[in-house]
């Protein structure tokens, strides 16, 4: 089997539909369109995944940070309940220029509600699975970044989203196949259940994910990320702390162990020339949506490991797996 041709088969299942990544950008830009004209807005620029081109199927939930002229609203930006009436403000526009019933600019906003940063404003039925949301983000440019309210808290915290997104395009600028590996690694932990946030395996990314051949980079991430998992995983710009106070660090362990583990096999299995036991190392760590070889794939052991494969005139034997907590040089 050619692994190259089976990555390009997993990026497939991967990757967002051509079709509903379009859409999703084009109803995603229509409050571009709305609130650049406004007289008391600085800038409108999208955030999140689909900004960065790290996002995964189904495309529901996107992101948009309008920036105000702070001389436009005064009390915006000071500690109390002026985060809150930003957020009930911002609300109140985005009916007027784009409410289901009467929007001036378009007729597509059914629902906005009020969430602790943002609006989370429902293009579709918000009753319906998977309905798609823009969440609004008003912001206050703040020195060289943003301040964005916090309502839970009654006060403005620093923001800086576009560092992100340089990061990663900047990565992906250097080595191209960057941003889709984040995609399959956005995907697997999706799949197995490693409970870490989408932003958490993309930061962990611009660490840990180097470039390399598909599957050396993927073996050494899973490495990398195992062996740091417990170290603090914050905001790259540096402002907002943690990400993901609430990840469940054993959990996300347990899981990178044992893809690495089957990754480490794959690379191993590959370099002695099997490319079929390597494949199904590989469907160890992606499942069903890694290409199966033609013969198919012996049922796994116990200890994870597979059994021997009929391939060819003999057939291939597992090679211990090294320790991977071990120190590197």
């Amino acid at each position: 089997m050619d692994i190259n041709i089976a990555f390009d088969g997993l990026q497939r299942e991967v990757n967002v539909d051509r079709g509903a990544d379009v859409k999703a950008r084009e109803r995603r830009d229509i409050f571009r369109s709305a609130f650049t004209p406004e007289p008391d807005v600085a800038r409108v620029f999208p955030s999140g995944s689909l900004a960065r081109g790290s996002q995964i199927a189904p495309i529901h939930d996107v992101d948009m940070v309008i920036v105000f002229d702070a001389a436009e609203h005064p009390t915006w930006g000071s500690p109390g309940d002026s985060a809150e009436e930003a957020l009930s403000e911002v609300r109140e526009r985005v009916h007027e220029l784009l409410g289901q019933s009467n929007g001036t600019c378009a007729q597509e906003v059914r629902r906005a509600d009020v969430k602790n940063h943002s609006l989370k404003c429902f293009l579709d039925d918000p009753g319906q699975e998977n309905a798609f949301t823009v969440d609004v983000v008003p912001a206050l440019a703040y020195n060289s970044h943003l301040l964005i309210p916090q309502a839970r808290n009654k006060q403005w915290v620093e923001s800086d989203p576009e560092h992100l997104i340089g990061r990663v395009l900047g990565r992906h600028a250097e080595w191209p196949r960057f941003v889709p590996l984040v995609r399959a690694l956005k995907r697997w932990n999706k799949d197995s259940g490693a409970g870490m946030k989408s932003l958490t395996v993309e930061v962990l990314a611009l660490t840990h994910l180097q470039e390399d051949t598909r599957a050396k980079a993927l073996q050494q991430f899973f490495t990398a990320a195992h062996a740091h998992i417990y170290e603090p995983i914050v905001d790259p710009a540096g402002l907002c702390g943690f990400i993901d106070r609430n990840m469940d660090v054993e959990l996300a362990k347990a899981k990178l162990d044992k893809a690495a583990s089957d990754a480490w096999y794959a690379v191993e299995a590959q370099g002695s020339g099997d490319t079929d036991e390597a494949a199904c190392h590989w469907r160890g760590v992606f499942g069903d949506i890694f290409p199966e070889p033609e013969h198919g794939c012996p049922k796994r052991k116990d200890n994870g490991k597979l059994g021997t494969f009929a391939i060819g005139a003999g057939t291939a034997a597992v090679t211990p797996r090294r320790v991977i907590d071990a120190p590197q040089g």
